[in-house]
């Protein structure tokens, strides 16, 4: 039996899918929580499972960081994760694969592409997605920097500069120099520009 924990921070979408893994009958849903804190506290507790499946955009730290953290955690007993996303990007891909993350699904998947995701993962393989995988291919190497990648996917939600910084934890000035070089790595003339052609190359 393969103990799954599910982690998604919308209700729903969290109940629906341990649903749906609960009904395999070699996969066995342990817990549905709603944050990557919320998972970390459970597994300090001393849970553990041996699939996660996380969704990508939490609302506090985010899969990617979530999976790094529980990897710091998991020395004695080791958890596979599934980082499942409603929109995908290459770059997203390439810091899962990064941080140690073997699979990585759409929401839009199956309920069997799910349970085999899971299956996969548990055995120690890698699951992609196979569109996102061969579009992070095609994307080639993105010459943004990761804090340049990061205050650019913040000036595209719009606001000031102060507005960006503060989202990205950032001094303004330093804000507005990773803004100037990812806007002379795009050879764009606008900040918004420049994540409209970052986000046109799969960059971001």
């Amino acid at each position: 039996m393969i103990t799954v924990v599910v982690v998604d921070d919308e209700a729903l979408v969290a109940s629906s899918l341990s649903t749906l893994l609960g009904l395999e009958e070699d996969l066995d849903v342990l817990a549905t929580l709603g944050s990557g804190e919320e998972l970390l506290d459970w597994w300090d507790a001393g849970h553990a499972a041996d699939v996660v499946v996380m969704d990508l955009q939490l609302g506090g730290i985010d899969g990617v960081e979530t999976a790094r953290r529980l990897g710091e955690r998991t020395t004695g007993t080791t958890a596979a994760v599934l980082i499942v996303t409603s929109h995908g990007r290459p770059r997203q891909l390439r810091q899962a694969l990064a941080a140690g993350v073997p699979g990585f699904i759409r929401k839009t998947s199956t309920a069997a592409e799910f349970a085999a995701g899971v299956r996969t993962v548990h055995a120690g393989r890698r699951y992609l997605d196979p569109d996102l995988a061969a579009a992070a291919i095609g994307a080639g190497e993105s010459p943004l920097t990761e804090r340049e990648a990061e205050v650019l996917e913040a000036a595209g939600r719009g606001g000031s500069v102060e507005q960006i910084a503060a989202q990205v934890h950032l001094a303004s000035g330093t804000t507005r120099n990773y803004l100037s070089a990812a806007m002379g790595k795009t050879g764009a003339s606008t900040r918004f520009e420049a994540w409209r052609i970052a986000r046109e190359r799969d960059w971001l």
